[in-house]
């Protein structure tokens, strides 16, 4: 027979045991999981407890349910989060930092009116805070079927039990904390990363919107103002086959673009909107369609923040982002975050559409200035290609053909150094500039001289070159000058490709520095063909322009006989530098032999 001493020696040896494997399992626990696996089984099973839980803190005001066994069905979702202040035995241990002992149903009812039973009958109720030094993290809650209540032993052992609970989830959090900044910082560095490496911001958008999940949220979705309405861009979940209901949900039910809350507030004011905790208690409140609260519901909206994509200027949309039941509850880190990557959003959003609408004005401006189509004179044909680079501003290459008679064709090709509508302006004055001259006096040699007057008047700042020839079928000849531009190419129909030797100072120089711009006069019969054209053509980084004139001389011999036209796109898809990171324009003219009397 066993004395009562060595009955309660007994169990205080298995009490300690006890203690000493759940202890050595908090104490090797990795994540938060781990820690709540630990209480709500094993800590359980040694208490004797029937239904036990989990609860931490996910901001001052809220607590949230991270683990719970032994209880009824949808209590996990009904108590998913609740309040610190509300009328729990978990929340008064919380506030108050000290156990609560319930010893019957009555008492319960009586401390806690109208609380929901997590299991039917009569039972006990103990709460315990966890505390880590002055800090309350939380409270274990332990439920106990019929009147036996934990007894002083017991009760000391599960303080134990929770004070080591308590460290666990601080050494778990602290080390998530560590990790989640980690991550947040390469999170935005590869969202930075990913909103620069393309102006396809909508293809951008989209990626950025899925490396959010489902780390961050567990939804996000992007949308930009599109006439006074939301457009959504971009949306990520973590489960994909909600994307589709979140879209019938917005297709069903848009959001009121006059409401006073969510992302036409958001919109409206450029305010950033947080919502830390949303509970099926707010959701019932907000939302009197129950078709439509049964679709929030599935998507499991419990924490929110809607940040606006804004510039200095405007706000161009806004980001959402949604958290659910497993996921984290948004604070104010996380909404430093999401606006932070919103405001580098916006200014991706803002560069892309200013580049198309830069992109949309250089084409407005060279279609405005240079001509849209440059016909063949009678007797001769002509090919012209202009080819824009790709950037944003506009070039400063010009070109045009003119007949001066019925026997007489000029041609010219420039480029203004520099980019941009100066650039530009500039072209459209030289251009212009050419033609008058030429109307009153086609000459080379004097042409370029009184264009030397011009641009001093003009008092234009940018380096211009030019290479002007005109072509006389009476006479055979072909007279070519140049100021400062690359040598034009002549291809004869029967004989060896060259490259016309001319030499002359930029245009403009004329006029300060007079020097030598002496017109070359060449023979030029028919089938002959010229080519003018600017260095984008010939330049490439890697190489001197000497190479790229060798391959310009190989590559016209294409422009023997056949379309004029179709050849010249062949010479420049093989001369020009695979990159295209200049301007190009190219003429060709070539004399058309007469047609043979039969």
């Amino acid at each position: 027979m066993v004395s009562s001493d060595q009955g309660e020696l007994r169990r205080l040896s298995h009490r300690f045991a006890r203690l000493a494997r759940v202890s050595s399992e908090l104490l090797v626990a990795e994540t938060l999981e781990d820690v709540t696996q630990v209480v709500i089984e094993h800590l359980a099973d040694e208490a004797q407890a029937n239904v036990a839980s989990l609860s931490l803190l996910a901001d001052e005001h809220t607590l949230r349910l991270v683990g719970l066994r032994g209880a009824g069905r949808g209590i996990a979702q009904r108590w998913a989060t609740y309040p610190v202040t509300a009328a729990t035995p978990a929340g008064e241990a919380v506030r108050t930092g000290r156990r609560v002992l319930l010893r019957s149903r009555a008492e319960t009812e009586e401390r806690f009116p109208g609380l929901e039973a997590a299991a039917p009958g009569e039972r006990a109720i103990l709460c315990m805070p966890l505390r880590s030094g002055q800090r309350t993290l939380g409270a274990i809650s332990l439920s106990f079927a019929g009147s036996d209540t934990p007894d002083s032993g017991l009760l000391e052992f599960l303080g134990v039990i929770a004070d080591t609970c308590a460290q666990a989830v601080d050494r778990v959090q602290a080390r998530a904390e560590a990790a989640d900044g980690s991550a947040r910082l390469r999170f935005l560095a590869e969202a930075s990363a990913e909103l620069a490496s393309s102006l396809d911001y909508e293809v951008t958008l989209a990626r950025v919107a899925r490396m959010a999940v489902p780390w961050f949220a567990d939804r996000c979705a992007i949308s930009l103002e599109d006439d006074g309405l939301l457009r959504t861009l971009a949306v990520a979940h973590v489960d994909p086959d909600k994307v589709a209901l979140a879209r019938e949900l917005q297709r069903r039910f848009p959001a009121d673009p006059r409401g006073d809350q969510g992302s036409y507030r958001v919109l409206r004011t450029g305010a950033s909107e947080l919502t830390p905790e949303i509970s099926d208690e707010m959701l019932q409140s907000l939302i009197t369609e129950p078709e439509l609260l049964e679709m929030v519901r599935q998507l499991d909206f419990r924490s929110a923040m809607v940040v606006p994509l804004r510039t200095e200027s405007r706000t161009l949309g806004v980001v959402t982002w949604v958290a659910g039941q497993h996921g984290r509850r948004f604070d104010a880190a996380d909404l430093a975050l999401g606006e932070d990557l919103a405001r580098r959003a916006a200014v991706a959003i803002d560069n892309a559409q200013l580049h198309t609408e830069q992109r949309e004005l250089v084409g407005q401006l060279q279609r405005a200035v240079l001509p849209a189509h440059v016909a063949s004179p009678a007797g001769w044909t002509v090919a012209a290609e202009y080819h824009a680079s790709g950037r944003t501003e506009a070039g400063g290459d010009f070109y045009d053909v003119v007949a001066l008679d019925e026997d007489r064709v000029a041609v010219f090709v420039g480029d203004v150094m520099g980019r941009g509508v100066e650039a530009t302006a500039t072209m459209a004055q030289m251009r212009s500039a050419l033609r008058t001259l030429m109307a009153l006096d086609p000459d080379p040699a004097g042409l370029m001289e009184r264009l030397d007057s011009v641009l001093a008047t003009l008092a234009v700042d940018q380096l211009v070159t030019v290479a002007y020839a005109v072509a006389d079928r009476r006479e055979g000849t072909l007279t070519v000058v140049s100021a400062g531009h690359p040598a034009p190419v002549l291809v004869p129909a029967g004989g060896p490709v060259q490259l016309v030797p001319v030499e002359g100072l930029l245009l403009g120089a004329g006029a300060v520095q007079p020097g030598p711009r002496v017109p070359v006069r060449l023979p030029f019969a028919p089938g002959d063909v010229v080519v003018l054209y600017t260095d984008g053509l010939v330049e490439r980084r890697d190489e001197d322009v000497d190479a790229g004139q060798v391959r310009l001389c190989r590559a016209v011999e294409a422009l023997r006989g056949g379309d004029l036209r179709t050849a010249l796109s062949r010479v420049i898809v093989d001369v020009r530098a695979p990159s295209g990171s200049d301007d190009l324009a190219a003429v060709a003219l070539r004399l058309d032999p007469e047609p043979s009397l039969t």
